[in-house]
């Protein structure tokens, strides 16, 4: 009789719901439940671009906390990687730069929005044997703060900022760092400048 009833609830379910859905909802969960990397982006505003927008993206000299050695450029980088996907007019700053620096390049290739970021904080936890061996840090899942702002080059003004939290996976933190962490929720980012969906949304 059990097995009838789990028979039952399992076509029940697939009346329901396609795999992909059903797929999506796992992967929802296991986000959520903290088994695989999860983030959340808050965002000041809802400003939406046109997809021709001509964006800069550079990177702020700030050295994150908990974590000294990231790359000095590494959200740059991986907002670079992100955006290029929505946006077709991407330039990135090849090094850190500060506020007035970033603006001036941004202004001087002809962009039309500045997004600067940094890298706010960071945890870089034991991943793996070696690293238990060298640090006193504990062994768990990593963490990063990201922090974006992006400026209208022509007014300066503020269009939209957001705070990104980022939190590594049980299933995922090994061999991991917190720059592991920051691609996917800023290519999250850029859809939502758009108007796309974003992976939460989806689920």
């Amino acid at each position: 009789m059990r097995y009838l009833l789990l028979i039952l609830a399992a076509a029940a379910l697939g009346g329901c719901m396609n795999p992909s859905d059903m797929a999506s909802g796992t992967d929802y969960y296991l986000r959520d439940s903290g088994f695989l990397d999860h983030s959340q982006t808050r965002r000041t505003g809802n400003w939406r671009l046109q997809p021709d927008s001509f964006i800069y993206i550079a990177q702020g000299p700030f050295v994150p906390p908990g974590h000294p050695y990231a790359r000095p450029n590494v959200v740059a980088e991986e907002a670079f990687k992100g955006f290029v996907e929505y946006f077709p007019m991407v330039r990135r700053a090849k090094t850190p730069l500060g506020l007035e620096g970033a603006m001036k390049e941004a202004r001087a290739v002809g962009a039309n929005y500045l997004l600067y970021t940094r890298f706010a904080r960071g945890e870089d936890n034991v991943g793996n044997y070696e690293e238990y061996e060298d640090t006193d840090n504990a062994v768990g899942r990593d963490r990063s703060v990201i922090q974006v702002m992006l400026i209208e080059t022509g007014t300066r003004y503020l269009v939209d900022s957001a705070t990104v939290r980022s939190r590594g996976g049980f299933l995922t933190f090994y061999d991991a760092s917190p720059d592991d962490l920051i691609g996917p929720p800023l290519e999250d980012y850029a859809r939502s400048l758009l108007g796309v969906k974003t992976r939460e949304e989806y689920q």
